[in-house]
């Protein structure tokens, strides 16, 4: 299970890096297209570049956040229960998890699916958007793995709260 649980961690750290590339040329062209509007030349298509990276960035960055537990969560109710009561709770709400991204990651496959069978491009820029949708779709299976690791650490014993 050590296997198991470094692969999906490493898989998330990877889609990270992609996540924060996207971030980067997302700030990047944002202040270029700024600067350069200034001198009344602005750069065509920067809208739909800069919500095309939104998404990547934040579909792939949801597992790593997700792995690494660096999300918010407000546990004050929870923690006044039981270890066993607490374990439950984790349990139940990882499952649930679960099968949520695995239908979202189902989903947006088929959306991205539609979107490629239709020829579905951006309006400036004539970029197919059913990429971002396929990227984002595997980032939910992903994500269903990582509520996997959870389990796997409850039931082990390692699970931090």
């Amino acid at each position: 299970m050590n296997v198991f649980l470094k692969a999906v961690g490493q898989i998330s750290r990877f889609l990270n890096v992609i996540a924060g590339v996207s971030l980067i040329f997302l700030m990047f062209l944002t202040i270029i297209d700024v600067i350069l509007r200034s001198f009344g030349k602005p750069i065509v298509g920067t809208y739909e570049l800069v919500a095309l990276s939104g998404a990547v960035a934040i579909g792939l960055s949801i597992p790593g956040t997700s792995f690494l537990r660096g999300h918010i969560y407000v546990d004050f109710l929870i923690a006044q229960f039981s270890k066993k009561v607490r374990n439950l709770f984790n349990i139940t709400t990882r499952c649930l998890v679960f099968f949520l991204f695995i239908l979202a990651g189902w989903n947006l496959l088929k959306f991205g699916w539609g979107l490629q069978k239709s020829g579905e491009v951006s309006l400036t820029l004539q970029m197919p958007f059913y990429p971002v949708a396929y990227g984002v779709g595997i980032c939910c299976f992903v994500q269903s793995l990582v509520m996997v690791c959870d389990l796997i650490k409850i039931h082990g014993g390692t699970f931090d709260e």
